[in-house]
């Protein structure tokens, strides 16, 4: 063997460690490329234009997940749908996107986005005010706007006798048993569960000690709630209600017709409205201008003030009231003094040219 032979696998040795070695930083370049790919895919922040710190963002019933995605671009919070698509495949779950308002920061990652709308972390409740004194109908409406139930099922629900008994509720319907309240719900929230809610505050206020109280004065549970309805619909001022209902249960008393303003309001079609006297005169089991002592049930859902008021009246010999154009009532024994008052309510009416509802001049 020659010197030139012996030496050429030296010559060759170094060359071989320069390939190792730059093969060795191009795998860790692409390692980091990758690496920062998949932080950026991942945990990178979606910054939103406009210098808006958050975004409020809603998924409703039947959304698939592509539909979702589009709306998350379209409203500017994720840069990149098919990068956001992607988490979704790597994590999985993207068919059960749960339904909800959800409130996004400016910065959020894909990731955090995608687990948010995956488990339901993070919705946003949304305060609904259910007034005292409105129909069942009213407060579907008020919710399928506010947090876009299904009103039509709300309904069914509230008109199910199945469903009122199972909360222990004996009548075909809940009507009276809605209590008013401002509730924190979420966005498209289950009906039933929001009746269950309602029905539960009324248990709460219609304790024992009211129980016992209307047993006392010889009335049902439901006939207070139906009275308190009624007391529910003729007031503005709360400090009046046990008046009121002092009027009202002289009347029964007595056996005279309530003539109760509320009571023709539920039946009416287009209702709420000024009542005209064509009202009056319908023949309806819930007209107690025509019929006597209470109607079937509630015609509205009254307030827990409402449900005291009927239950403890004030003790007095009032038997009509009017209106007195100043929110109030004017409260008398005869109706010799009531037409009295009648007639000043007219002149003070005509005096401010303000066109007189009929039924707010008849006698109570």
């Amino acid at each position: 063997m020659n010197r030139t032979e012996a030496k050429t696998p030296k010559r060759r040795a170094p060359l071989f460690r320069y390939i190792l070695k730059a093969a060795g930083v191009g795998l860790l370049v692409v390692l980091a490329v990758a690496g920062w790919f998949t932080y950026d895919v991942f945990y990178g922040g979606n910054y939103f234009a406009g210098g808006e710190e958050r975004k409020l963002f809603f998924v409703s019933h039947g959304q698939t997940f592509g539909a979702i995605a589009d709306s998350l671009e379209a409203q500017g919070i994720i840069r990149d749908r098919p990068l956001f698509v992607f988490v979704g495949k790597i994590f999985t779950g993207t068919e059960r996107m749960q339904i909800g308002k959800y409130e996004f920061e400016s910065g959020v990652s894909n990731l955090d986005i995608f687990l948010s709308l995956r488990e339901g972390k993070g919705t946003v409740t949304i305060p609904v005010l259910l007034p005292e004194g409105f129909m069942a109908r009213r407060y579907a409406a008020r919710l399928a706007r506010t947090i876009g139930i299904d009103s039509t099922r709300y309904m069914n629900l509230v008109n199910s006798e199945r469903f009122a008994r199972s909360l222990g509720v004996a009548r075909s319907s809940l009507e009276g048993y809605l209590t008013p309240d401002t509730y924190k719900l979420r966005w498209q929230q289950d009906e039933e569960s929001i009746i269950r809610m309602q029905v539960a505050e009324f248990w709460e206020t219609f304790n024992d000690s009211l129980k016992t109280k209307a047993g006392e004065i010889g009335m049902s549970m439901h006939d207070a709630v139906t009275l308190a309805s009624i007391i529910e619909g003729e007031v503005v001022f709360k400090e009046e209600a046990a008046r009121v209902s002092g009027v009202y249960h002289n009347r029964l008393k007595k056996g005279m017709l309530l003539q109760a303003d509320p009571t023709v309001q539920y039946f009416v079609a287009d209702g709420p409205r000024r009542l005209r006297y064509s009202d009056l005169k319908t023949d309806h089991p819930y007209n107690t201008y025509r019929k006597k002592g209470l109607p079937p049930g509630p015609v509205n859902n009254p307030g827990r003030y409402a449900i005291k008021a009927a239950l403890f009246p004030e003790t007095h010999n009032y038997l009509y009231f009017v209106a007195n154009g100043k929110g109030g009532h004017s409260f008398t024994v005869s109706y010799s003094d009531h037409m009295k008052h009648v007639r000043k309510f007219r002149k003070d009416r005509a005096r401010r040219q303000a066109p007189v509802s009929p039924t707010e001049i008849q006698a109570k």
